[in-house]
């Protein structure tokens, strides 16, 4: 991302920040859920640069929203940074465990391995009365520099907070994107042994990328469990990681500013979807999916591409 478009990409979400007190609840509501679940999506597309899908980024969705509920249940710590810092900790480090497995594969055995370790922390939550099994547990809400806003300025505070978080994740992401190990993925993705041939070790750069991708999931996890204060064990389901696939092929791997409209519109989507076919709202977004990739295969990601490409000369 060029720093032009750092620049506007700051901008829109202060514009957002501003606005954001005479909108309607629903829609602050909505957009801090987007928001958080777009952090998921933003490490979804460092995965997808690198030719990587996984299936299973709800595995540490999941762990971000429960250390989030857990600390607030068993140790009374109720800020709000604490509770971010050791969510972000976590899941990185399941990230960092993790990846030295997946790490080691491609394609579609990298898919269904990601897969088969968000099912198996489905499975764990399910069967654990501790964690809540099927019905879960419901989450406290955080306190802000020692501060419990209440009412309307709760959701307002927290909107603020997520759009603080994204912000400072998209403007980390860019700069990772422009440095050496950013750049190196889609070389990865297109000639992994040319890298290697080249002393660049493509496991480690992987290990590299699920790691922050895993971070950036937990983050989003903690945050959305803040804000709907419930958390169970559907969070590490596979249908959730589709979720984040389905928002990923409709923003396009291309841009880190389509993460987060990509999320937004597809909230906005499903919202309208529930409201006008409650019965069929799934045949709706499928739609959606299919003509995103008929006619926009490249994603939202690939309309601010086109318009930043330079005129051919004449």
């Amino acid at each position: 991302m060029a720093p032009r478009s750092i620049v506007i990409g700051m901008l829109a979400f202060l514009l957002a920040a501003a606005v954001a007190p005479a909108l309607p609840t629903w829609l602050v509501s909505l957009a801090t859920v987007a928001f958080a679940n777009a952090l998921v999506v933003l490490g979804l597309v460092i995965l997808w640069r690198a030719g990587l899908v996984p299936f299973g980024q709800a595995l540490y969705y999941a762990v971000g929203a429960y250390s989030v509920a857990l600390i607030t249940r068993y140790s009374g710590v109720r800020d709000v940074l604490a509770m971010l810092a050791a969510a972000a900790a976590l899941s990185g480090l399941v990230g960092y465990l993790t990846g030295f497995l997946l790490a080691r594969y491609r394609e579609i055995f990298f898919s269904m391995l990601s897969l088969a370790l968000s099912m198996i922390l489905y499975g764990v939550l399910v069967k654990t009365e501790t964690l809540g099994s099927t019905d879960g547990f419901h989450v406290d809400s955080p306190t802000y520099f020692g501060a419990a806003p209440q009412g309307g300025m709760r959701l307002l505070v927290l909107f603020w907070l997520v759009l603080a978080c994204c912000s400072l994740s998209a403007l980390l992401v860019s700069l990772y994107f422009r440095s050496v190990a950013g750049a190196l993925a889609i070389p990865a993705r297109d000639s992994e042994i040319r890298l290697e041939f080249l002393g660049v070790s493509v496991n480690r750069l992987i290990h590299l990328n699920l790691v922050i991708a895993a971070t950036l999931a937990g983050i989003g996890g903690a945050l959305a469990a803040i804000a709907v204060e419930h958390v169970d064990p559907d969070m590490s389901y596979w249908t959730t990681s589709g979720g984040f696939v389905f928002v990923t092929i409709l923003a396009g791997a291309g841009s880190v500013a389509a993460a987060f409209v990509g999320s937004l519109l597809f909230e906005l989507l499903k919202s309208i979807a529930y409201d006008v076919l409650p019965g069929t709202w799934q045949i709706f977004l499928g739609a959606v999916l299919l003509l995103t990739i008929l006619f926009l295969p490249g994603g939202i990601g690939s309309l601010f591409m086109r318009r930043r490409r330079p005129e051919p000369a004449s």
